[in-house]
């Protein structure tokens, strides 16, 4: 039985006046007959091109192709609020779709959304892969860099491209960063009429004329000496690029344990460095932003540098001085304090822009800056905490310990 379609019995104003269906390549073909419906009785279908080409036989009211730029889509749909709308969409119109973008326009009780398989799904049905067990990318308009803290051997990834370009780029990816050796599998056009499936190993990518839509499954291998980051904060300082000025991997370890990252949280490195505590905040979960806040000019294209290299380009790098360039920034749920940035009247300004509950860790190597953090804990309370670290190394012909410079941390939470 099909679904009831929304606009039937509908009080005027329409309440569902939105209707969104994912439609795959084998057209309307692949529709039941509740989306069929949808399509045929709204008086305005958007759509890309390909998706009101493939829908054409059904429409009966005004086609009309999204806006360039897409930004500008989501207020011609609700200008329309009331009216019979359909938009077009690619697969499920709510995985990394249109859907989620009009979601934040268009409450859910004013649309019917009939989604179809998404690009994921084929993909994993044409691999045998159970999708619960695979990573799913997509670097469809974003850097493929975003790919690579995925990156581990055995892993099974499905990445969904932006172009007939992309899978030769990642197989480049791939092979600069140690994974040579894994098995690409491109899979084109799928569910539709020229649907194609072909493999390669990355290293050896030779695959050619390739539609631009397509998905990449990757199974990873890994050649000795890949670029692979754990899951565990504090990644190896020699995965970074930096000129000395980091945070040491152990004190970097602790120091994110005490940011202690949280679902959609916002972070402000002040005085970034290398740009190691923002990064690995983003590693964290993909829900989470930072911003890096590095006065140094070399330093800052290096944070930024890093950031991709490590995955998260998404990392936003300011090259300016705090505390002035704090002033416009978005309120935080953590700020980080490294001993380059605990400048005249910075700690005041982060301590008034925290938020409610937000965190603040600031780390100081010298006594001037630990003389600072022990009057912050007098004064506020929090956790004040002395980090000594020994390191094995060579004395004359034996071996002995060599102590790093020790780090005095303050941690605070705003209530």
């Amino acid at each position: 039985m099909s679904a009831p379609s929304p606009f039937a019995a509908a009080p005027a104003p329409l309440q569902r006046w939105l209707s969104i269906v994912g439609i795959g390549e084998d057209g309307i073909d692949g529709l039941g007959r509740g989306a069929q419906d949808l399509i045929q009785s709204a008086e305005i279908v958007f759509g890309g091109v390909r998706h009101l080409a493939l829908a054409a036989p059904l429409i009966r009211g005004e086609a009309k192709p999204w806006p360039s730029p897409f930004s500008l889509a989501p207020a011609e749909v609700v200008a329309l609020r009331g009216r019979r709308v359909c938009v077009l969409a690619s697969g499920d119109p709510f995985f990394y779709g249109v859907g989620a973008t009009l979601a934040g326009h268009v409450a859910a009780d004013e649309t019917w959304v009939v989604p179809a398989p998404s690009a994921f799904s084929l993909a994993a049905a044409r691999m045998g892969w159970p999708l619960q067990e695979a990573t799913v990318v997509s670097v469809h308009g974003r850097a493929l860099d975003r790919i690579r803290p995925h990156l581990h051997p055995g892993a099974k990834l499905l990445a969904l491209t932006s172009d007939a370009e992309g899978p030769a780029a990642l197989a480049q990816l791939l092979t600069e960063t140690g994974f040579g050796p894994s098995r690409m599998t491109v899979l084109e056009a799928l569910g539709g009429p020229s649907e194609r499936v072909r493999g390669a190993v990355a290293r050896d990518f030779g695959v050619a004329d390739i539609a631009a839509l397509n998905t990449v499954a990757i199974e990873v291998a890994a050649e000795l000496g890949a670029r692979v980051l754990s899951f565990t904060p504090g990644l190896d300082d020699d995965l970074f690029e930096h000129d000395g000025q980091i945070t040491k991997r152990e004190i970097r370890a602790l120091t994110l344990s005490s940011l202690a990252p949280r679902h959609g949280q916002l972070l402000w490195d002040v005085g970034a460095g290398s740009g190691s505590i923002g990064i690995e905040w983003l590693l964290a979960h993909g829900s989470l932003r930072a911003i890096a806040i590095e006065a140094d000019e070399a330093r800052a294209a290096r944070a930024a540098r890093n950031a991709a290299a490590f995955g998260v380009p998404h990392l936003d790098v300011r090259q300016a001085r705090a505390p002035e360039a704090l002033a416009d920034l978005p309120a935080p749920d953590a700020i980080f304090v490294g001993g380059g940035g605990s400048g005249d009247g910075v700690l005041d300004t982060c301590l008034e822009a925290l938020k409610p509950s937000g965190r603040l860790v600031a780390n100081a190597v010298t006594l001037e800056t630990e003389s600072e953090l022990i009057a912050r804990h007098a004064a506020r309370g929090g956790t004040l905490t002395r980090l000594a670290l020994a390191r094995a190394d060579a004395v004359g012909g034996k071996t002995g310990w060599r102590s790093a410079m020790p780090v005095t941390q303050w941690s605070w939470e705003k209530t």
